[in-house]
């Protein structure tokens, strides 16, 4: 299945969902809010139809995406391969107007993502990986920096949220350097480990399985590891297509 995959196929995706978002972000636009009361606007539902349609003309591979219909557990299960899909990622710093959010298409394999796409339109930037043919940015490969002869210890930290256990987690890592925050929205953090731009990014908070998918396989390629934490546990694999969709607490580094 996934040799079958080209990549290029899903930047192309993402990149079109991207020029549907971008002709959102550039008009005064509404937000309505969903039961949860994070935002919705209708550059998520226009990505979404993008996105669903261009895979669905690639096979037929069932797809989870946060704006489509959420199958129930019992059906998902039998899923060997799925897309996660989250059409726009960082839905309150679009509204915010910083640029920081991002188009995630990933591909899961019995629990585990194998393929991802991380597309920032408004940045122009794009991530993109595949199991076994490494990590890039932009086409260049990751990781594009090391840590070695850097000043401090760079934790990336949510831009919109926070954490206390966050925090408590931070104050404990020991380092012989400054430790220095680098806040950024979306799941531009799990990349910015990727590419070598931060030592380490700790979310003990909630997330969904499709904020973190696709950026995964990013981090998995570059070299580096995404692992469920907890303080009684300390580190664990990280599964995903789970009954509940809701994210365990997660350590990327």
């Amino acid at each position: 299945m996934l040799d079958k995959i080209n990549i290029q196929d899903i930047i192309v995706i993402a990149k079109r969902a991207g020029e549907a978002i971008m002709q959102v972000y550039n008009k005064d636009f509404s937000v309505e809010f969903k039961g949860d009361d994070s935002p919705l606007t209708e550059a998520d539902k226009a990505a979404h139809h993008v996105i669903v349609a261009g895979l669905e003309a690639l096979g037929d591979v069932p797809i989870l995406s946060e704006e489509g219909q959420h199958l129930p557990y019992d059906e998902r299960k039998e899923w060997d391969y799925f897309w996660l899909v989250d059409p726009l990622d960082g839905t309150k710093e679009f509204v915010k107007k910083n640029g920081e959010f991002t188009v995630n298409i990933a591909l899961i394999h019995q629990g585990a993502p194998v393929l991802g796409v991380v597309y920032a339109p408004a940045l122009g930037q794009c991530y993109w990986a595949k199991q076994g043919e490494g990590a890039f940015k932009d086409g260049q490969a990751l990781p594009l920096k090391t840590n070695l002869g850097r000043d401090t210890y760079k934790i990336v930290a949510s831009r919109s949220h926070m954490s206390e256990e966050t925090q408590a987690f931070v104050d404990a890592i020991k380092t012989d350097k400054p430790k220095e925050l680098v806040s950024i929205g979306s799941s531009l953090k799990l990349c910015f480990v990727a590419e070598g731009a931060a030592d380490i990014y700790p979310r003990l908070g909630p997330t969904m399985e499709w904020d973190t998918g696709a950026a995964h396989a990013i981090v998995n390629e570059a070299g580096f590891s995404l692992q469920k934490y907890s303080f009684e546990h300390g580190y664990e694999p990280h599964p995903y297509n789970k009954s509940n969709l809701l994210n365990d607490w997660f350590v990327v580094s």
